[in-house]
């Protein structure tokens, strides 16, 4: 094999089959089809969630709005679309509640909806194509009755925290791939 180690990292050949791009393979500058609108992957993300876990979440933009789609691959891929909400506009003073005992509710409740605790994942978050450092944040994930809408609430140190809402999605769903360029 024929290797340049001096080739830049663009002139390289990409990392997914170019005839068949996956959700799995987007990166920050690829466009996608989803629900009727063109989007764009404006920042690339990774989670580092231990035990060689890795997780990506791409903020996308369709020009007229910017929601976060994560996609985490296990056994099987699992993929939401959420927008950042503000932490108040769920029921109760949950940021009190996490600084006081560790944990959010078991339960939470957010326009009328009960959201169950489904995960609690401490982790490390990088921007990717960012010389910035890894970030250390605990994650909670919270899923409707249905599970088909997920409520995520994030810390960040010690009194900093985001939380965001959206749907889970089907891969199917996202279609019309292309890389940029």
């Amino acid at each position: 094999m024929n290797f340049n180690f001096f080739k830049k990292k663009k002139d390289r050949e990409p990392d997914y089959d170019p005839l068949h791009i996956k959700v799995t393979d987007l990166r920050q500058g690829f466009i996608f089809d989803y629900d009727m609108k063109s989007w764009e992957v404006v920042e690339e993300y990774t989670y580092d969630w231990g035990d060689n876990y890795f997780s990506k979440e791409y903020k996308i933009s369709s020009g007229a709005d910017t929601m976060f789609l994560s996609v985490d691959e296990d056994d099987v891929v699992e993929i939401t679309l959420q927008k950042k909400i503000k932490l108040s506009s769920i029921d109760g003073d949950i940021e009190s509640e996490i600084i006081r005992n560790k944990i959010p509710p078991k339960t939470i409740v957010l326009k009328g909806v009960n959201y169950n605790r489904d995960s609690e994942s401490p982790g490390y978050f990088k921007e990717e194509n960012s010389d910035k450092d890894w970030l250390e944040l605990i994650s909670w994930s919270y899923y409707n009755e249905e599970e088909d809408r997920v409520l995520t609430i994030e810390q960040w140190g010690d009194r900093e925290f985001e939380a965001s809402h959206g749907k889970v999605i089907k891969e199917y769903e996202i279609s019309g791939i292309t890389p940029s360029g």
